[in-house]
Formats: structure tokens, sequence, C-alpha cells
């Protein structure tokens, strides 16, 4: 049980995970974008796109295949909610 937190927590610290905090999509790249997704995986159904530079809220992170996952919506939009990676993302 000891190992499961540490590990949750050592993701958390790696990742800036922090329920409800802000973070702003970045790295997509100009001719991109992050896909907002309906799951935490590249198999879900994709939402929206989202460009460098939009402000979102971001909600706990899950681990898929290998990736991590954080359940996300718009700063502005908060009805519009989904998965982004999260190497994507960054601290506002």
């Amino acid at each position: 049980m000891r190992t499961h937190f540490a590990a949750l927590l050592a993701l958390v610290i790696t990742t800036g995970c922090a329920v409800g905090s802000g973070a702003v999509v970045k790295g997509a790249g100009p001719d991109d974008l992050l896909k907002l997704r309906e799951g935490p995986g590249l198999d879900h159904n994709i939402i929206i796109g989202l460009p460098d530079g939009t402000r979102l809220t971001r909600q706990s992170c899950v681990t898929n295949d290998g990736k991590v996952w954080c359940r996300a919506s718009l700063t502005d939009r908060p009805r519009i909610s989904g998965y982004v990676s999260a190497e994507y993302l960054a601290h506002r």
C-alpha cells in the first residue's frame, strides 16, 4: 500500500497535477492541435482540438498505457471537458 501511495505522490509531483489547477496547452506546435478526448487514451473519441495557449482547468490525472492523462475543462467554457495528455500541459 505504501508503494502505491509513493508512486501516486511521485506522479502528482512530476506532472504538477493538482485538482483545480490552472494549465495552458504547450507543445502541440503551430500546425497541430492537442486533442481533448472523451476518455484517457488515444482510443477515445476527440471532442475538440486545442491550440497552444488554450487555458484549461486541470482536474485529476490517471496513467493509461504508460502515458499520463488529465481530466480538464476549458477555463472560459467549463462545460467543455475531457482528457488531454499531460505532456502538453504547462502551469499558468
